[in-house]
């Protein structure tokens, strides 16, 4: 029953990010008057079509997602579907005219329109996760959790180093705090038990350099393992309208900016590729915390599709960003970066994405037998 609970869930998840990203390049696509010859979700065969104002609607068969077929777009599916609008089967007189195409080719609209459709289908993805996680904060039973500091233990470290009760925390060593979960992010990073704090003290902003933190240690193993002890606490809000609007705003950019650093520690080595988790890893992930509920499932959809928009938005040839690159050399030169090297560079970058998603559905694979995950 689990198994079937974990692909049900996998598919809900899955689907959701993949159809609301292309649903944004299709919006865009429409209001910029671009021709979309299909709109699909699901992928495989088609199991139901209609053709409306020149675009086909189609549900597939298989429940991982969709995508969307533009005019005049480099990719298997737009050329498939432009293939179909050209070669198909001479229509009846009625509905000749909803199968016409009713826009430009997408090569043909202006770059900062193409640039538009490109980047909606990250924007989407933001959008999903920001209305996710407004339904999870107005749904929980506790208070937002604020940035401002309520009370430090007796004889905290923290306290007798440079907080205060009533310090609204700013940045730690340098980075903005979005959210609460920020500090504590920013805390774990570092290695030192001590950070740098920029808080609000008494209305001026007050740099603390070196606040340093209680340490415990874990007495099973050989070893043991050294634990950070916060040591304060911080006030609850209420929530109000605004306040959960705002702290889902902010909970998008505390998601994105791990999302962010962890890419980033993954490219200076001090994250190892080897904890990279690929599909298998998802899914299983996806299944523990359907596990637990309702609403750590969609704290995890949230993150994923926070994840899928910025990893789109990266400046590599085979993903969204990639094109905006090629689209911005266009606009400023005048001239479009050729094809056959666009072509290039594109088959290279999925190249390597499909051995980095082979190499992580190894470890994902290896972490399952070992009972690591």
């Amino acid at each position: 029953m689990s198994f079937i609970i974990t692909i049900l869930a996998a598919l809900l998840v899955f689907s959701a990010v993949i159809a609301i990203h292309e649903f944004g390049h299709f919006t865009v696509a429409k209001l910029c008057g671009i021709q979309v010859n299909e709109f699909s979700i699901g992928m495989g065969p088609v199991l139901w079509k209609k053709n409306h104002k020149g675009t086909q609607y189609s549900l597939r068969a298989l429940p991982v997602g969709g995508f969307v077929a533009l005019e005049g777009e480099e990719s298997p599916e737009s050329q498939q579907a432009e293939a179909a609008h050209t070669v198909q089967e001479q229509p009846a007189p009625e509905t000749e005219a909803s199968v016409q195409p009713t826009g430009v080719p997408l090569n043909e609209a202006p770059v900062w329109q193409r640039v538009l459709v490109m980047v909606a289908g990250a924007a989407m993805n933001f959008v999903l996760g920001f209305v996710v996680l407004v339904i999870l904060i107005a749904a929980q039973n506790e208070p937002i959790t604020s940035k401002t500091i309520y009370a430090i233990q007796d004889g905290a470290l923290c306290g007798q180093t440079g907080l205060q009760a009533g310090d609204k925390v700013l940045a730690v060593n340098g980075r903005r705090c979005f959210v609460a979960n920020d500090i504590l992010y920013e805390l774990v990073r570092t290695q030192s038990y001590s950070a740098d704090f920029t808080v609000l003290r008494d209305g001026q902003k007050v740099q603390l350099p070196g606040v340093q933190f209680d340490t415990w240690q874990d007495e099973q193993g050989e070893q043991g393992e050294t634990h950070m002890s916060i040591g304060f606490s911080v006030y609850g809000l209420e929530k109000t309208p605004g306040n959960v609007l705002r702290e889902a705003g902010n909970s998008v950019l505390y998601y994105g900016r791990i999302v962010f650093t962890s890419l980033v520690d993954l490219m200076r080595g001090r994250e190892s590729i080897n904890n990279l988790s690929g599909p298998v890893g998802i899914v299983s992930a996806i299944g523990q915390a359907a596990s637990y509920g309702w609403q750590d499932l969609l704290e995890l959809l949230a993150l994923i599709t926070i994840n899928l928009g910025i990893f789109n938005l990266l400046p590599f040839p085979a993903l969204d960003g990639g094109k905006v690159v090629f689209l911005v050399i266009e606009g400023v030169t005048g001239h479009a970066v050729p094809e056959k090297l666009q072509s290039v560079l594109t088959l290279a970058t999925f190249g390597l994405l499909f051995g980095l998603m082979l190499f992580a559905t190894y470890n994902d694979i290896l972490r399952l037998i070992t009972g690591t995950v």
